[in-house]
């Protein structure tokens, strides 16, 4: 933790974690019915925060309810640790919760919380993954009914999702859905994951780490718990793909920083209008660059 950031108890007039302490039990209360259904989007009061809604006030309170004295913390976005959220963030749980240690290292933390990626290090039974959420429901797209919404959730009944997606497929050959890709979870609801890239969506198939998503402006939370199913939806004879990262020659395209050809990468381009290939998680790809020069090291040693 930067001590520079730490603010004395006795100056900052709430308690640890901003939130009081009513509030982070019903979070946790909530937290608690969302693990025993996986994927219903069970409401909350969500609390105002000192950050405008749509900048992960949702992820904020859970990661607040739930975060102790003994956690190590690591937050990015868009799989960067240095982005202007990211940091924002860190730093205002830094300096709400005195004690508390914050890491760019996934290995490291107790608690991630992440805007639009997974981590691509493999999480553990001892992590939670907390996902910010913009939009919680998936049927929001053919059903602008909260109440009807509810209902179809609860009968199972998404024929008309499953009917955007086919249309896609007669429009376009695929299902043109970049991000948000719906997903049942444990064989019956339907979940928007968070904007994720679909080359995300699998790491939420019995994952060993549990998934939080917190909507704080949709005052919804919902989770994925350990080692559950998860499935994107799809059809037998077009079934779910990730992003495809092959060039021209047919080769997987590989991060021009550190070799990686398992991550998903973020397509840069330069001042010449060339393309550049670079993978979005940072703390993935400054780890190889660090055991490639230790390599190096070694090898001329």
């Amino acid at each position: 933790m930067n001590p520079g950031y730490e603010l004395p108890q006795d100056e900052a007039g709430y308690s640890f974690g901003f939130l009081d302490e009513y509030a982070k039990r019903e979070v946790r209360r909530t937290i608690l019915k969302a693990i025993s259904i996986p994927g219903y989007q069970t409401p909350y009061a969500s609390r105002e925060m000192p950050m405008g809604r749509g900048f992960g006030t949702g992820g904020l309170q859970v990661t607040l309810s739930l975060i102790g004295e003994d956690d190590t913390l690591k937050v990015i976005d868009q799989g960067a640790d240095d982005s202007v959220n990211a940091v924002n963030l860190r730093h205002f749980v830094e300096l709400t919760c005195p004690g508390v240690d914050t890491t760019e290292h996934t290995t490291e933390a107790t608690l991630i919380q992440s805007r639009h990626r997974i981590p691509e290090t493999p999480l553990t039974e001892a992590q939670v993954l907390i996902l910010q959420v913009p939009y919680p429901d998936p049927l929001v797209v053919v059903e602008p009914s909260e109440k009807r919404r509810k209902v179809m959730h609860g009968e199972g009944d998404y024929s008309r999702l499953l009917t955007k997606l086919y249309e896609d497929i007669v429009q376009f050959d695929e299902i043109t859905i970049s991000h948000r890709y719906p997903t049942r979870i444990n064989g019956h609801y339907v979940i928007d994951p968070s904007p994720i890239p679909r080359y995300d969506v699998p790491q939420l198939h019995q994952s060993p780490a549990l998934i939080l998503l917190g909507a704080g402006r949709e005052k919804k939370i919902y989770a994925v718990p350990p080692y559950t199913r998860a499935d994107p939806l799809a059809f037998d004879d077009v079934p779910f793909r990730t992003e495809d990262f092959t060039d021209e020659h047919g080769q997987r395209r590989a991060c021009e920083r550190c070799g990686a050809t398992d991550s998903f990468l973020d397509e840069l381009i330069a001042d010449d209008g060339g393309k550049h290939w670079q993978c979005s998680d940072s703390d993935y790809c400054n780890s190889r660059v660090a055991s490639h020069a230790e390599r190096a090291q070694e090898t001329t040693a």
